[in-house]
């Protein structure tokens, strides 16, 4: 049976296949099996494929008639897998020389370990490929990610180098629908939740960024993404909650944790003179944890440098005030009945999508 199991899902990245599933054949784990699943591209990512395929027999191809969009794709690579380790790879993505090697060692001494992940190099891709060097000694170290994700409403996993137990990805299921642009994060909660994590201290792979698309976020587009962060929380502690012993204070620390990079965001609008985003921003804060209607950090401000800065700062917080009593005075639920903590992670009326 194979020992490692890599699933590489493609849409429309026919140009950049090759390079991913070179970087996994040539991984010195001899014993693997790469699934490449083209999710019906109108590029030519299906004729590569079939020719890595033809190359080399340890790669198969599975090619969808119709697209059935990357979370059925992910899950459809879930239930493939059989070997004893997997690893979802995303098809501009690469492994870096050692990376298998590293996390199987790691698992097949502590039988604990239900996921390891790594060190991760951001490339931008109209630069040259970055040369990392193979690793011989590397350290790693158990890690509370549960409790730090709660902690800090962040997501310190990246999905490259992300080689899980394949069992224990069997026990706990796929990716959910409900979750289309978060459902990483809530897979990590999961293994968590699951057993124990591992960091290698060294870097696992590259993750491809593409210059075409890179711009400035909209503000919709940031809210979006908090929101996401919100039901990712949401729906694990609704699987997993009777489960944790501390449930309610992880559940409480992460909604507390993520307003406050809410918060945070919006005073770094408000120094940049984005007033309206930075007002925007606070105010969903102040939706998710209603302690900060009431002593909001605004002295985050008077770090703006320079005393012309300061200035300013101190002019922005004189009015920001009755700006926020007023969003928070029109907002339906004090308007008409007052707040009930429900412990989960309130963003008002807004439904994210």
């Amino acid at each position: 049976m194979a020992k490692v199991d890599i699933v590489v899902p493609c849409y429309n990245y026919g140009r950049f296949l090759e390079a991913c599933v070179g970087s996994v054949l040539r991984q010195s784990v001899a014993d693997l099996r790469v699934l490449i699943i083209d999710d019906a591209s109108s590029d030519n990512s299906l004729s590569v494929a079939r020719k890595l395929a033809r190359d080399d027999s340890r790669v198969t191809v599975v090619a969808h008639e119709q697209n059935k969009g990357h979370i059925g794709t992910y899950n459809e690579g879930i239930a493939w897998a059989s070997a004893d380790y997997f690893l979802l790879l995303s098809a501009d993505d690469l492994l870096v020389a050692g990376a298998l090697e590293r996390a199987v060692e790691v698992m097949d001494k502590n039988p604990d370990i239900v996921l390891t992940h790594g060190e991760c190099v951001n490339w931008n891709d109209d630069s040259p490929i970055p040369n990392i060097e193979p690793k011989q000694n590397y350290t790693w170290a158990r890690q509370e990610l549960l409790e730090e994700m709660c902690a800090t409403a962040t997501n310190f996993v990246w999905t490259p180098t992300a080689i899980a137990r394949t069992s224990t990805q069997k026990a706990i299921g796929g990716y959910r629908a409900s979750l289309p642009h978060s459902g990483d994060m809530e897979m990590w909660l999961r293994f968590a939740a699951s057993g124990s994590v591992a960091r290698i201290h060294a870097v696992q792979a590259i993750y491809r960024r593409h210059s075409t698309a890179m711009s400035n976020a909209y503000f919709a587009e940031i809210i979006s993404d908090y929101r996401q962060c919100q039901l990712a929380f949401e729906s694990f502690f609704d699987e997993y909650g009777d489960r944790l012993g501390t449930s309610r204070d992880l559940k409480g620390s992460a909604r507390r944790a993520l307003a406050e990079r809410i918060f945070h965001r919006g005073i770094g609008r408000l120094r940049r003179g984005r007033f309206n985003d930075g007002l925007g921003l606070m105010r969903e804060a102040m939706a998710m944890d209603r302690r900060l209607r009431y002593l909001p950090p605004l002295w985050r401000l008077l770090k703006v440098p320079g005393e012309g800065g300061r200035q300013w700062a101190l002019s922005v917080i004189r009015r920001t005030p009755g700006k926020l009593l007023g969003w928070a005075l029109q907002s339906p639920k004090s308007q008409h009945q007052p707040e009930v903590d429900s412990g989960r992670f309130s963003s008002g009326n807004h439904v994210g999508h």
